[in-house]
């Protein structure tokens, strides 16, 4: 929603921006809109073009590539819980314990990410817990669960040598594991920046107004006007929907997770 409204916000100032340069050339002096200084304007305004649409270009490669790591990322996520499980199920029923956690912990975090999506199965979990207000992936509820696996994996007693080896081999695991949440939870959050999308803005009103200043009286002028300023609008509303990548209508999928809690037994 946050985006849409940023996107909003934009589409007013560049219509507003038009506004004014349709107002302000009734009242210029007729040197002022001389053939030189026009051509002038539009030789400015095609340099502003120019960087607005290469800033606009590496923003949206750039987040877009930040949103594909981030989805690769939580498969990985979900092919370590995955794989910890099947250590932990090799080591026997000791660890039954354990895995159940570890299945609370995949269903819960999977109905606190993804609000808007049907919870997984069961109550055997919680499906509301506290978190940071910067990030929905960080919960003191879910962190002490992940503090309750590890304690619980370093607390087993190896009777043989392939226990001792299953022992390694999970709290590897387990590192692997909270490696990449802490990744995810770091670039779960915005990386652009209110000042450097305030001066964007900016660029792209002073094009917009030169529109306005230049662009004959006619339904079709106002109309082209107005259909630019939807498209660049639903440009920053792309960059800034793929910048929070569990927000929005465009986040990343949840079924990397869903299927590793079906693989639990979830």
């Amino acid at each position: 929603m946050s985006a849409f409204l940023d996107a909003a916000l934009v589409f007013l100032v560049l219509l507003s921006s038009s506004a004014l340069g349709f107002f302000i050339r009734p009242i210029l002096s007729e040197r002022h809109r001389s053939r030189e200084v026009i051509d002038f304007v539009q030789l400015v305004v095609a340099m502003l073009v120019t960087f607005a649409a290469l800033v606009l270009g590496l923003l949206t490669s750039s987040v877009k590539g930040s949103f594909d790591k981030v989805g690769n990322q939580l498969r990985g996520l979900a092919i370590e819980i995955i794989q910890l499980d099947r250590s932990l199920r090799e080591w026997g029923a000791e660890t039954e314990p354990i895995r159940e956690l570890l299945r609370t912990y995949t269903a819960s975090a999977i109905a606190t990410t993804w609000t808007e999506e049907p919870k997984p199965a069961g109550n055997y979990y919680p499906a509301v817990v506290p978190t940071n207000p910067a990030s929905r992936l960080e919960s003191s509820v879910l962190e002490d669960m992940l503090a309750r696996i590890e304690r619980g994996i370093r607390q087993l007693e190896p009777r043989d040598p392939m226990h001792r080896r299953l022992q390694g081999t999970s709290i590897t695991q387990f590192e692997l594991l909270m490696q990449t949440r802490w990744r995810l939870v770091e670039e779960a959050g915005s990386s652009i920046s209110t000042p450097f999308l305030v001066i964007l803005v900016f660029w792209l009103g002073v094009v917009f107004a030169s529109f306005g200043l230049n662009a004959p009286r006619s339904l079709l002028s106002y109309t082209t006007i107005a259909l630019g300023a939807v498209s660049v609008a639903s440009a920053i509303f792309l960059i800034l929907d793929l910048d929070t990548p569990f927000d929005g209508i465009f986040s990343v999928s949840s079924e990397p997770m869903r299927h590793a809690l079906t693989y639990l037994g979830g």
